[in-house]
């Protein structure tokens, strides 16, 4: 005769084996899920690493790229000073040339109203009111008279 206790036992060990099989089955679940789970997060710090690499090599890329920006403004900046006090010097130069023009225009229209009066009589020129001496001309201080604008030099405009 089977005795109850015996048939319990037998059916206590099988629950028991089939407990341990399941306990069995859900460590190793467990296990693979902590082992998928670190595989995840390892796999997400190197994409995470690339990305940081990639802005870095692109922020390193960005500076160098503004520095040469910065380097052609100086360098479009100087140029345009440079132009800006020669056309300076020029202007000066083109006021000075002006001035001089209008001052040898006078001279010229002075010296043909002087000579207009001279008249040739024996090949001698003479003038009827006064005499004009030839050496009043190749004098430079007989023109007094006569504004000599100062001339522009570029060494001003640099101060």
């Amino acid at each position: 005769m089977a005795s109850p206790s015996g048939t319990c036992s037998g059916s206590s060990s099988i629950q028991n084996s089939s407990e341990d099989n399941l306990q069995d089955i859900m460590d190793q679940r467990k296990r693979k899920r902590m082992i998928s789970n670190r595989e995840s997060a390892r796999r997400s710090r190197i994409r995470k690493q690339k990305q940081m690499d990639d802005l870095m090599a692109q922020v390193s890329q960005l500076r160098t790229e503004n520095n040469n920006m910065l380097n052609n403004m100086n360098v479009v900046t100087q140029l345009y000073l440079n132009i800006e006090a020669e056309n300076s010097v020029l202007r000066a130069q083109l006021g000075e040339l002006s001035h001089r023009l209008q001052a040898l225009n006078e001279i010229i229209n002075c010296t043909e109203y002087t000579f207009a009066g001279f008249h040739e009589n024996d090949n001698n020129y003479a003038y009827n009111e006064q005499m004009i001496n030839e050496d009043d001309f190749l004098n430079p201080w007989s023109l007094l008279h006569v504004n000599q604008p100062i001339m522009a030099s570029p060494d001003i405009f640099m101060y």
